[in-house]
């Protein structure tokens, strides 16, 4: 009796291969929540990406009724976007937010991307001015809104995990 793996390998088993990839890439929406997670997507945004498109959340609009209608979002050109287009448009949402700032835009883009059942995965990059309160802080802000959260130590994670999402 032949091994599974040599049997596998016979042409008559090769006929039933699907010479194609296993699947869609998918739409990647990359967005920066802070001022030093700007920097880091400026930088991922000069890679060489098919199907990732990369946006600044500005301050979050004061009234919550008019989610999606005001234009806190923009691109790197500086473009205003609405959230709930951007959100329509994506099948991931990747959330970047650095330790030692604020995320306020999470509660609102984790809502809306809940609402319209799209998978969103958080990163928080890079290490706090204090390691053990600063990452509690963003990981706190984050947690109720990502299904996948990620504390990565460089920005070369993120970049990875957007190779892995085939963005």
């Amino acid at each position: 009796m032949s091994a599974e793996s040599a049997r596998v390998t016979t042409a008559a088993e090769a006929s039933f291969r699907i010479d194609a990839p296993n699947s869609l890439p998918r739409v990647v929406k990359v967005i920066a929540l802070d001022a030093t997670s700007e920097a880091i997507v400026k930088r991922l945004a000069q890679r060489p990406w098919k199907h990732a498109d990369f946006l600044i959340a500005s301050t979050v609009p004061s009234e919550l009724g008019t989610v999606g209608t005001r234009h806190w979002l923009s691109d790197l050109a500086g473009r205003a976007r609405r959230l709930v287009d951007e959100i329509e448009a994506a099948d991931v949402v990747v959330l970047v937010a650095t330790p030692d700032e604020n995320a306020p835009a999470s509660q609102m883009i984790g809502e809306a991307c809940y609402r319209k059942g799209v998978m969103t995965t958080a990163l928080i990059v890079g290490q706090g001015a204090s390691s053990e309160e600063s990452p509690s802080s963003a990981l706190t802000q984050l947690r109720p809104y990502a299904p996948m959260l990620v504390i990565a130590n460089t920005e070369e994670y993120v970049a990875d995990m957007m190779a892995a999402l085939r963005a």
